[in-house]
């Protein structure tokens, strides 16, 4: 999202003019480069109120373009995900955009995959499957791929739940979340977590929320 700035009663109508040419051939260059970009010429709103309502709707970049800028060729950048902000090149700003969207996917991939990594656990017997699912954990568990076995593991997860001492404890389910690609090793080498008959795969089970 293209913003912009300065535009102050010390502005003169050609300078406002140049300001929003420029932001139309920047939003011009960056669609070409196939970002989806849009300017927001509101004049109704502040720069503060387009900043906060665009975060809201999740914009990953906003860029504060103003009369210095054009004259400095430079764009301030601001990221979502951390609130950092950065000067951008206008002669190279696809460029620049496009390199700052990678690292943002790849922080946030990165970040995610932490909190999952940290959150995923793995279990062979039915006494701890609910207690680790109730520390807020997805569970890994050799499992039969039977659809009974599932509708009974989340039936009895649910009320192993309701049964906890504490009365925050969630009271749903777990449900199946998917086989993952990488195995934790040869699931058939032990029994179904959920019905004790032979496992055929590690599965991933957790609740939603």
């Amino acid at each position: 999202m293209i913003i912009p700035v300065g535009i102050t009663n010390q502005l003169t109508a050609e300078g406002k003019k140049n300001l929003y040419d420029a932001a139309a051939k920047y939003e011009g260059e960056l669609k070409k480069a196939g970002v989806r970009v849009k300017v927001d010429y509101r004049e109704n709103y502040t720069p503060g109120w387009k900043f906060n309502h665009w975060e809201v709707k999740g914009v990953p970049v906003r860029l504060e373009l103003g009369p210095k800028d054009l004259e400095k060729g430079a764009v301030v950048a601001c990221r979502r995900d951390t609130l950092e902000k950065t000067s951008l090149a206008l002669a190279t700003l696809p460029a620049e955009v496009d390199g700052l969207l990678e690292r943002i996917q790849a922080a946030m991939y990165a970040k995610a995959k932490k909190e999952r990594d940290e959150h995923l656990k793995i279990v062979y017997k039915w006494d701890e499957f609910v207690p680790v699912l109730n520390s807020k954990n997805i569970v890994m568990i050799p499992w039969c791929q039977q659809t009974p076995c599932e509708d009974d593991i989340k039936d009895r997860s649910a009320k192993a739940s309701a049964e906890a001492v504490d009365e925050k404890a969630p009271s749903m389910g777990a449900k199946t979340l998917c086989i993952p690609f990488e195995q934790p090793g040869d699931a058939t080498q032990h029994t179904c977590v959920g019905c004790g008959k032979p496992a055929k795969s590690f599965t991933l089970f957790g609740r939603s929320y």
